[in-house]
């Protein structure tokens, strides 16, 4: 589903806005299975929660960084109306992704509700900016259905909070004044949550047992600021996951996580031998059909 424009003006005006019916049921049931690649599903885990005892160790627990076993959840983070959507609030389309997380949570394993606070500590060394430049745009697509008995994420609107410095990012002194005009971000899978790193939010805890949620970060930003970011995609490299993602992305996917595109000088006769090597089912011919005339005789092209 193309992200609505109104949408995309809430999040700068009220700081976030949450998007029903984003995935298609065939994308949002294929992802759904993809998740017991990494997860006991919800019956498994509450017929024996001591089995699966890590899940009690910290609120964070239940996190898996990108990528996964199953190419139906590889395929959210670049799903195209996700990155039209980020090209279209960012006003730019040289985008980078800069975090993919994928969060599970149970009822009764630990507790999940958080302070108030603001994303930025560890998405940024410095302060965000109140006119918007260099915005960052994080997202939750949920996988599972989150009423108010979900845990679900609770948002301030910025009219309540813009007043409120941006440090530190848990402004104990007004939690409480600002707990009241909090709003749930409840509703069905398949919904999309955007949000800004600005926005004071917090995590919540179930209120019913045997309950459980599943939901997909991905977070965008304009490429080339240093200060910002969270995840070096680098350091995994190394997992064979990683690889089999990738060759299943377009060229333009594949930008989105540094990936040096065609007609970049990266490209030459060696290079695209020894990629070829390194990831086997890509396609390189964008790649070769981008590089210099030599090269493209090299290629057969």
């Amino acid at each position: 589903m193309r992200i609505p424009e109104m949408k995309l003006a809430e999040v700068w005006d009220r700081g976030f806005s949450v998007i029903e019916g984003f995935l298609d049921k065939e994308t949002l049931k294929e992802a759904q299975e993809g998740l017991w690649s990494l997860y006991p599903r919800p019956e498994e885990y509450f017929a024996n929660p001591e089995k699966y005892a890590k899940f009690s160790s910290t609120q964070f627990s239940g996190l898996e960084l990108f990528p996964y076993p199953d190419w139906a959840l590889n395929r959210l983070c670049v799903h195209p109306d996700l990155i039209d959507g980020a090209e279209r609030f960012l006003s730019s389309k040289d985008l980078e992704i800069y975090k993919v997380e994928l969060w599970a949570k149970y009822s009764g394993a630990i507790n999940y509700d958080q302070p108030l606070h603001r994303d930025y500590g560890n998405h940024s060394l410095v302060v965000p900016r109140a006119d918007g430049a260099n915005t960052q745009m994080t997202t939750f697509i949920l996988l599972s259905d989150v009423t108010e008995h979900d845990g679900p994420t609770k948002l301030v609107p910025l009219e309540y909070s813009r007043d409120v410095p941006n440090w530190p990012v848990w402004p104990a002194t007004t939690a409480a004044e600002l707990r009241e005009k909090e709003v749930a971000a409840t509703a069905p899978a398949g919904s999309l949550m955007i949000y800004k790193t600005d926005v004071l939010h917090r995590g919540s805890e179930f209120t019913l047992p045997n309950r459980s949620r599943f939901c997909l970060l991905v977070d965008f930003q304009e490429r080339g600021l240093p200060w910002t970011g969270k995840m070096s995609w680098p350091s995994r490299a190394l997992s064979p996951l990683m690889g089999q993602a990738l060759s299943r992305m377009t060229p333009r996917q594949r930008d989105l996580f540094g990936w040096p595109p065609a007609g970049s000088p990266y490209w030459n006769e060696q290079t695209l031998r020894d990629v070829g090597l390194r990831y086997p089912e890509m396609d390189l011919s964008p790649y070769a059909a981008g590089a210099p005339r030599s090269m493209r005789k090299v290629q057969g092209i």
